[in-house]
């Protein structure tokens, strides 16, 4: 197994690195993926995937790594340089994979486009990686907090890179006529079928480049746009309004939204394509705790310190908007 002296960002240095990727991302750039429903989902089943060095620290504190899934989200409406880390237009560059042109290490991506160019389209790639320097730095220091922290943030980035519309400047279809398809996909899907779901898969194994898993992840997503847009469009064409949508209560508000029948029709055509990127999230969110606990040094992690995380010094608040900074999605 791998030891700590492995960290690299290709020749380059993290701090090096944490500096350039966070440059304000450019408007209008940033998703949603998966809903707060999804997001808390995933990342409570990658703590079912650990091993036993690892699995009673995280059940212990499921509340915490479940419930701050969704903090980067919430940061998208103070923060405009969150945007770009949840996704990357891979059809900026390329019409189909394999994504030949980009650098997969930010050093060489930023020297051929720039930093600027590149956070304009999204960076979600490479921000896993940086999150992942962050998670081994806090293993290394024994940082329960910090742990905790962004082991809950790194598993919303990665389970972003798994949602095929977090790879297209087409992210809610505004460009097909297909608008609402990025929460019907990400949200609705699983908020209806999420407990058909065989979500626990594979157990964690050690990644020794996690740059290049966050490249083959959202590569595969990619892959699988095509499906997302052109089967939804398909089943429009064959399905009335009134059968399309439906009204459902939620408090004292009646809110259309598509029906049972066409989303179980969507669901259907996408063979579980949901549920089987769901599940790969999960896989890749545990195996990339697993690896930096052991790029860590493996720390006894029953004996860290019992004070829970504060806000992170990395991440400033700032005065909170109405509307998310960016994309919208709904």
């Amino acid at each position: 197994m791998k030891t700590s002296s492995r960290i690299f960002f290709n020749g380059f240095f993290p701090i090096v690195s944490s500096l350039l990727l966070t440059t304000h991302c450019l408007l209008p750039t940033a998703t949603n993926a998966w809903g707060f429903y999804g997001h808390k989902l995933i990342n409570k089943n990658s703590v079912f995937l650990l091993p036993p060095g690892m699995f009673g620290f995280y059940k212990t504190n499921i509340e915490y790594i479940t419930e701050h899934s969704v903090d980067p989200d919430r940061r998208r409406y103070s923060l405009d340089a969150e945007a770009c880390r949840h996704y990357i237009d891979l059809d900026h560059y390329e019409k189909a994979v394999p994504i030949d042109s980009v650098p997969h290490y930010w050093k060489e991506a930023v020297a051929k486009f720039t930093a600027d160019s590149l956070n304009a389209h999204g960076i979600v790639p490479w921000h896993i990686n940086l999150m992942y320097f962050r998670l081994v730095e806090a293993f290394k220091n024994k940082d329960k907090q910090r742990i905790l922290r962004v082991s809950a943030e790194i598993g919303h980035y990665i389970a972003d890179a798994h949602v095929p519309l977090h790879t297209s400047h087409n992210y809610n279809g505004q460009f097909t006529n297909q608008h609402g398809i990025h929460a019907f996909w990400e949200s609705r899907l699983p908020e209806l079928f999420s407990s058909e779901y065989d979500l626990l898969g594979e157990k964690a194994v050690y990644i020794d480049k996690v740059q290049e898993a966050a490249w083959m992840a959202i590569e595969q997503s990619y892959a699988a746009l095509d499906s997302v847009l052109t089967f939804e469009k398909m089943l429009s064409q064959n399905f009335p309004d009134d059968r399309k949508y439906s009204f459902e209560e939620k408090g004292r508000m009646a809110l259309k939204n598509y029906s049972e029948e066409y989303s179980r029709k969507y669901n259907d055509m996408l063979n579980d394509q949901v549920e089987r990127r769901l599940r790969a999230s999960a896989n890749m969110i545990a195996s990339v705790w697993y690896s930096a606990w052991a790029d860590g040094g493996m720390p006894d992690l029953d004996k860290l310190p019992e004070e829970m995380p504060k806000p992170d010094p990395e991440q400033p608040e700032a005065p909170k908007q109405e509307k998310m900074i960016g994309r919208q999605e709904e």
